[in-house]
């Protein structure tokens, strides 16, 4: 036994620490996997963080105001949807071609018309106010306008917003055509929308909303009056009631103590 005995104890040596070196670099390889991995996470929430950051500080801030109550109220003009009874009268000065109205029309105003609108609450009305910033945003309005000549200007505001990739200055010059057959899938008169829209003639008006949005001191696109609060920026459902539910407590009239 004693020679073999000898060599098989020294084999299981040899091996024994041959297999303990592979082990040992398994568990290393493990371990800077780990640490590479734990590194990757915590880049990943430190530029997440930092985009965040980021975000927050450059996005545009709300801005909200009681109305100025020594200037007139808002007259019949624009178009409006919803009940002449609603007790709350929303009023939006807004720009086809400005991405925060294109946002809200999308986005949070199927929710104003279906739960706020449509049951009776408010009555939203759109006012014009096309920025000299946005070159194809003229002729937006003039089409909208020549559309509601046609009792299609809702019908024609929602096309427009949802289609702005096809009509505004980042996709073409010549807006007109765009416009126009966005017009003709919503079953319009073409030969009185095209008289319509090269005689501009609603020039005057959409011009006339601008003043009075001027002399109410609106300075960006979209801005909500809503009751007596003037709010600038496109703003969620969730907070758009909110203000809504504060006009309407204030439209309610005082119960009388018994």
């Amino acid at each position: 036994m004693g020679k073999d005995g000898t060599e098989t104890g020294r084999g299981q040596g040899v091996a024994g620490k041959r297999e303990t070196k592979p082990k040992a670099r398994v568990g290393a390889a493990r371990n800077d996997g780990g640490k590479r991995g734990f590194y990757i996470l915590l880049a990943i929430v430190l530029i997440g963080g930092i985009a965040s950051l980021s975000y927050m500080a450059s996005r545009p801030r709300q801005s909200v105001s009681l109305v100025d109550t020594a200037i007139p109220p808002i007259p019949n003009q624009g178009h409006a949807i919803g009940s002449d009874s609603a007790p709350v009268e929303v009023v939006e000065f807004a720009d086809f071609e400005c991405p925060a109205c294109g946002s809200f029309a999308t986005l949070t105003e199927p929710d104003v018309r279906t739960r706020l609108v449509n049951t009776g609450q408010v009555r939203f009305r759109f006012i014009d106010f096309p920025l000299p910033m946005h070159r194809n945003t003229w002729p937006a309005h003039r089409a909208a306008w020549c559309a509601g000549e046609q009792s299609k200007f809702w019908e024609m505001h929602d096309a427009i917003f949802f289609n702005r990739d096809r009509w505004n200055g980042e996709a073409t010059s010549n807006p007109d055509k765009p416009l126009a057959e966005l017009a003709r899938s919503l079953g319009l008169d073409m030969a009185q929308f095209e008289a319509c829209v090269k005689s501009r003639k609603y020039d005057g008006q959409i011009q006339a909303n601008v003043d009075d949005a001027k002399r109410r001191q609106i300075a960006s696109t979209p801005t909500f009056i809503i009751g007596n609060t003037k709010v600038a920026m496109a703003i969620p459902y969730d907070e758009f009631k909110r203000h809504v539910d504060s006009a309407l407590a204030q439209a309610r009239p005082a119960t009388k103590p018994r």
